[in-house]
């Protein structure tokens, strides 16, 4: 919100901080909206439940919004499963909500949504990964760049959240086909950076950084913390939306993360975040791996970048690494 404010435009944000309701007080957004309304000059809170259908269209014909992002999500795997209703209306009939009030407004304006790399389920796992000292990594030359959006994304384990997600990028990427409006599912990866509000289910980087801060202890689930993810600076995440503004398509499909260069393992990530605060991690490992989860990913990004060739990721890995432990 922060990015487009500086660039002039009025932002309307939609939030109910459901995060907190998530995750309890680690997930509590309120600091951040505190924040974005000192820092912004012409920005608007509404406090609206992506559910509540009337009200998403009464608020998008009163606007008439030039672009939609949605970002609005319930994110965990773990929390899908204690609570499978709230995931899918929230994940999945949020989103057509969402998209009904576009398509009823403003059909011809970039409609925007934050997917996930878990539509693919645990296919992913099907590539061959060889092991090394601190991380699983692809097996074949060819799998260098990771993996890419012709990754299926039926007949796998997903979990339930990754299942709502995937209903909705369905139905986002069927809105641009069927009515032609200029739709996008932005498949990503860890997206994260200082004002990430981690939590043990959500956000593995920024909960390391507060777990070393806070003397918490830190819970590894599986594959011996050498599982590999790629992590994308929300400042580069908001690049890929303008990008996509300017330049708006139907119906289109792009992973979006880090890539191969901002890959790095949980114990990679542990390793260097203690070497940055000086201080060990206090880590309980627990053999049983997230179901659905992911061994090694990395976004193949090429599409995106042949597609979008402005878009340049600004923060590395260690940039990103140097902000969460600051």
């Amino acid at each position: 919100m922060g990015f487009f404010d500086q660039l002039g435009w009025a932002v309307h944000g939609i939030d109910n901080n459901m995060r907190k309701d998530f995750f309890g007080p680690d997930g509590d957004t309120t600091p951040n909206l505190e924040r974005l309304q000192e820092r912004t000059k012409n920005f608007s809170h509404h406090v609206i439940d992506i559910r509540e259908r009337d009200r998403i269209r009464d608020l998008v014909k009163e606007v008439a919004p030039n672009a939609i992002i949605h970002c609005a999500a319930q994110p965990s795997h773990d929390l899908a499963r204690q609570r499978p209703f709230d995931d899918f209306e929230i994940n999945a009939t949020g989103t057509l909500n969402l998209l009904e009030a576009a398509r009823q407004a403003i059909p011809e304006n970039p409609f925007i949504f934050m997917s996930t790399n878990k539509v693919y389920g645990d296919a992913p796992n099907e590539v061959p990964l060889t092991e090394t000292p601190t991380r699983w990594e692809y097996a074949r030359p060819e799998d260098h760049h990771g993996i890419d959006e012709s990754c299926r994304i039926d007949t796998s384990l997903h979990s339930l959240f990754g299942v709502s997600k995937a209903s909705a990028d369905l139905l986002v990427q069927e809105y641009g086909r069927c009515f032609g409006m200029p739709t996008v599912c932005f498949r990503g990866g860890c997206l994260t950076g200082p004002a990430h509000a981690g939590a043990e289910m959500h956000g593995f980087l920024a909960y390391i950084a507060r777990a070393l801060k806070e003397d918490r202890t830190y819970k590894i689930y599986g594959y011996k913390g050498k599982q590999v993810r790629d992590n994308l600076h929300a400042y580069d995440v908001c690049q890929a939306f303008w990008e996509y503004m300017l330049k708006p398509r139907p119906g289109a499909v792009y992973n979006l993360g880090g890539g191969r260069d901002n890959s790095t393992s949980v114990l990679e990530a542990i390793a260097e975040m203690e070497k940055r605060l000086s201080r060990k991690l206090k880590v309980d490992y627990v053999d049983q791996a997230r179901m659905g989860d992911h061994i090694c990913y990395i976004s193949d990004l090429r599409l995106m970048q042949k597609d979008y060739p402005n878009w340049k990721i600004q923060h590395s890995l260690s940039s990103i690494l140097d902000q969460l432990t600051n």
